[in-house]
């Protein structure tokens, strides 16, 4: 018998309302939100071989939920995924500005906004494509497709505080970049 074990036959009961909610946050759209919740629920049905039980089964399926956001917004060919960067100004690590309040409200686009939107959204893939490969990687990990810090250190082979120095050494470096390119 396996050390670790899921139960998909609990998942809507125990899970499907924060699922819910997680992704209703992000996609402000119920329709949407409902898709992708499901979704996450048949690609884990399909990857419970890979469950390694070094996370709860809810944050298993938040993983998987993530990535589906992070595709949804990939296809409609969207600028929040590309913004939802936390990046620290100040050098304090606790203080720092979601680039997403700096893009224009979705609901009230005009062209100029879609423009910055855009230039945005290259200015920090430019400044992201200047980091070393292991701290640009560490980086999206973290900030943007929002892994806990146990799973990147377990999928990259490297301690928290390891972690914590490539992230803040990233952060630095997309600040300075962003400052030089876009502020």
């Amino acid at each position: 018998m396996p050390e670790h074990t899921i139960d998909p036959n609990q998942w809507i009961h125990l899970y499907s309302d924060y699922l819910f909610n997680y992704t209703i946050s992000r996609v402000n759209d119920r329709e949407i939100a409902k898709d992708l919740v499901q979704d996450t629920f048949v690609a884990g049905l399909n990857s419970m071989k890979n469950f390694k039980g070094q996370a709860s089964e809810r944050t298993w399926l938040i993983s998987i939920l993530k990535r589906k956001i992070i595709d949804y917004y990939r296809k409609i060919n969207s600028n929040k995924g590309k913004a939802e960067i936390r990046m620290s100004y100040s050098g304090d690590e606790n203080e720092g500005d979601w680039l997403e309040e700096r893009v224009a409200d979705p609901y009230d686009k005009t062209a100029e906004d879609d423009l910055e939107n855009n230039e945005l959204g290259n200015a920090i893939y430019e400044c992201l494509s200047k980091l070393p490969a292991k701290q640009a990687e560490v980086f999206k990990m973290k900030t943007i497709l929002n892994y806990e810090t146990e799973a990147i250190c377990n999928e990259l082979n490297i301690t928290a505080s390891n972690l914590w120095v490539i992230v803040h050494r990233a952060r630095t470096a997309m600040a300075e970049c962003m400052k030089k390119n876009w502020f």
